[in-house]
């Protein structure tokens, strides 16, 4: 059975960091200092989401307002463990967030989608507002827009 939650604490968060760390630095090879910043130090720096399926923790993500609209909420960090690919659990996890974005009053989402990831987030609304890809920890990314 999956269960999305609003991560409240310690424990929590380091289920998160623990799948990020799997997922970014083992998996993708992303630098451990550029994976953990601020908004990680406790679960009061913004809102982190967890998914379990049977009590374990399969899939995160976090989202904090933007700081260039006031009405736009950005999606980050979103990540699952390699099995649970392809059983739902991203779009648990992206759907879980939107609501709770929703309900702080937030009228759209922003995320840097992976260009791989491109295709996943278009199949839940999002569209593509960058002109052109960039690169965020050496991966090549595109911004995408979806009004909640």
């Amino acid at each position: 059975m999956k269960q999305t939650l609003i991560v409240t604490t310690p424990e929590q968060l380091q289920q998160c960091l623990d799948i990020r760390m799997e997922v970014f630095v083992q998996e993708q090879q992303v630098d451990p200092s550029l994976e953990i910043d601020a908004f990680d130090e406790s679960p009061d720096a913004c809102v982190h989401m967890l998914l379990l399926e049977d009590g374990q923790p399969v899939a995160t993500g976090r989202m904090r307002p933007y700081e260039n609209a006031s009405s736009t909420m950005k999606l980050q960090r979103i990540a699952v463990r390699q099995a649970q690919r392809g059983t739902g659990a991203g779009k648990a996890i992206v759907l879980g967030l939107e609501e709770e974005a929703k309900r702080l009053g937030f009228a759209s989402s922003l995320l840097d989608a992976q260009c791989q990831a491109e295709p996943f987030y278009e199949k839940l609304g999002y569209k593509k507002v960058s002109p052109e890809t960039f690169l965020d920890a050496g991966i090549p990314h595109v911004r995408m827009k979806k009004q909640l």
